[in-house]
């Protein structure tokens, strides 16, 4: 699968809008790749053509989605009232499209500052009613528009100081969401006030695809709009990218380092070009923050790249990459071995490189992964930024402390080259595990991994936080996370399994695992600790089930290693597996000291 170029940052609108029907085929042409989403758009204007736009972004991630969409200006009474057809649909997240076009009332320069304050109030506590209702009724995750400025300012400058002002009152309304967002989980707002500004306000308002067909923003402009609800529903089912690939000669500096030496590359503030890259590189040092992953991929000498990151100038250090491939080799595969090194799929790394040419040649020859088109230097940052290639949803403990996690798993390869028995090597890590019941402080993280997991997932269910913590709250649920941590450092929350119980048995809903974790004997620890669990339940049999994807194949025989007997398999490959728990079960895992024990 190569990801559609006309559907990555910058795209041309007007193409996407002409040609939605032929690219739509073409993507759904791609078959077993997608999972499968059902999308509720419930809209304060018109909304067909951003639905239809919003399909092609979700299928260019790997989404397919059913939709759902409100008669025009229904979103308040499909929201809050009984909607047997929504009901019935299920939805897995609900979108509320509306604009500053739905605000019911608009202070008036006669009103009061009390009375201001009651309108404001009243505007909130209607979405406030939207948005409760929906959680009650539906559980899922909810999409919000912020509001877009206004088309005028009657007071000009001052409306946005003065409270009877339409800029004054949608800033503070705007505030007002924000905070409610901070304060609610699954809850998400798609920031419209910033796309229309970058957009350019006057032409997204433009008051004629109002009057005419009843949209609140341009036609044109729709794509843009849908791009960037499309990001937000990646990131909340687990789509988002995972660490930048980067070359370095004109691209984190300016110039050819092997040329023209490390003195006379562009970087720096003296020369307005050295500026733009050392721009570049601190935006890129940003990304670290959110847990993005750097390696580099760069044909050069070790020694040429080595002096040109540590230059004077430099946002970096060596320690900054995870995985550094400066050699003379060809780049996919260079790019190939980074992802193999970090236990990633290749589609979840984004190729950054100045030359064409390579870019081609790797979005060509691996799967899936992104090589955007990021112009001339002075684009990089808007280009990347603006394709929301790791769009934050949740951002947990976890993702902070990713690069730590990676720099660590790298170490642990090196330390194991030491050993030739791999027990010895476990034993070495000095594991500790920590296995309890999902509480509040594991629930994000919980959540998160659930919507990542592609190869370690057995059942291939996600679930939101909500759902999450319904199942943590239902005593005919088993929830266990596993913490890890080792010599070389913290891998955090690694491993998740739900169990529902049936009688005397425990069903398996979905047992994931991080890949960073692999081989080294975390499933025996789970497996044990949901044994005991279960002994403590009166529970006398475990049942598992895997349900093959085209990405979890390595966990097919996963079960058959653990101890469990086949007791099913139809042709489509899926599988039901059952345990048999004994009075005294004899623990599989005896490297990992789990829970102080």
């Amino acid at each position: 699968m190569i990801m559609k170029k006309e559907l990555l940052y910058p795209f041309d609108a007007n193409y996407i809008l002409a040609k939605k029907k032929r690219i739509k085929r073409e993507l759904l042409a791609e078959g077993e790749r997608f999972v499968d989403k059902k999308i509720a758009i419930l809209g304060g204007s018109t909304t067909n053509d951003i639905k239809l736009i919003l399909e092609l972004f979700l299928l260019n991630q790997g989404i397919r989605p059913s939709f759902y969409e409100s008669e025009y200006n229904k979103y308040y009474e499909d929201a809050v009232f009984d909607n047997a057809e929504l009901e019935a649909f299920a939805p897995d997240l609900i979108y509320i499209h509306t604009s500053n076009r739905n605000i019911t009332r608009y202070p008036q320069m006669s009103d009061s500052k009390s009375r201001i304050t009651d309108l404001l109030e009243a505007e909130y506590q209607k979405y406030c009613t939207i948005w409760e209702s929906i959680a009650d009724r539906y559980h899922c995750p909810i999409i919000q528009n912020n509001f877009e400025m206004p088309m005028y300012r009657l007071m000009g400058n001052r409306d946005a100081s003065d409270r009877h002002g339409k800029v004054n009152f949608l800033t503070r309304l705007n505030m007002m969401f924000y905070d409610y967002a901070d304060n609610h989980e699954d809850f998400y707002i798609c920031d419209i006030n910033y796309i229309s500004a970058d957009y350019g306000l006057a032409e997204w308002s433009d008051p004629f695809f109002y009057h005419m067909y009843k949209y609140a923003l341009n036609v044109n402009a729709i794509p843009y709009l849908a791009f960037n609800v499309a990001n937000i529903i990646k990131s909340v089912f687990g789509k988002n990218k995972k660490g930048l690939v980067l070359d370095l000669d004109n691209t984190l500096w300016g110039g050819v380092i092997g040329d023209d030496g490390v003195e006379n590359i562009a970087l720096g503030q003296e020369v307005a070009e050295g500026q733009i890259y050392s721009e570049f590189q601190n935006y890129v040092k940003e990304q670290t923050q959110l847990g993005v992953i750097l390696n580099i991929d760069s044909k050069n000498d070790f020694e040429n790249a080595k002096a040109g990151i540590e230059h004077p100038d430099s946002a970096f250090c060596m320690q900054d990459f995870i995985e550094i491939q400066a050699n003379w080799d060809p780049k996919d595969q260079n790019f190939r071995e980074i992802a193999e090194d970090l236990n990633l799929l290749p589609e979840s790394l984004v190729f950054v490189d100045d030359n064409p040419a390579e870019r081609s040649i790797v979005a060509q020859n691996l799967d899936g992964v992104c090589a955007p088109e990021i112009g001339d230097a002075r684009d990089y940052i808007r280009i990347l930024d603006r394709n929301g290639f790791f769009e934050t949803t949740i951002l947990s403990e976890d993702d902070q402390k990713r690069n730590d996690m990676y720099r660590a798993n790298a170490n642990r390869k090196k330390s194991q080259h030491a050993f030739t028995d791999y027990h010895a090597y476990l034993e070495s890590l000095q594991m500790k595990g920590t296995i309890l019941p999902f509480d509040e402080m594991s629930l994000n993280r919980v959540a998160q991994l659930s919507n990542k997991s592609n190869q370690f997932n057995l059942t291939t269910k996600r679930y939101t936080r909500d759902e999450m913590e319904m199942r943590a709250k239902d005593e005919n649920y088993i929830t266990l996370y596993g913490k890890l941590e080792d010599k070389f450092g913290d891998n955090g929350i690694v491993s998740v399994v739900i169990g529902k119980r049936v009688k005397e048995e425990c069903h398996i809903e979905l047992w994931i695992m991080s890949c960073r974790v692999l081989k080294r004997d975390m499933e025996y620890a789970m497996l044990d600790t949901l044994i005991e669990t279960c002994q403590n339940k009166g529970i006398k049999k475990i049942r598992g089930f895997y349900y093959p994807t085209a990405k979890n194949a390595m966990v097919k025989d996963f079960y058959g290693k653990m101890g469990f007997s086949q007791v099913a398999c139809d042709a489509a490959g899926n599988s039901e597996w059952e345990l048999e728990i004994t009075l005294v079960w004899e623990k599989k895992n005896n490297v990992i000291c789990v829970n102080g024990e």
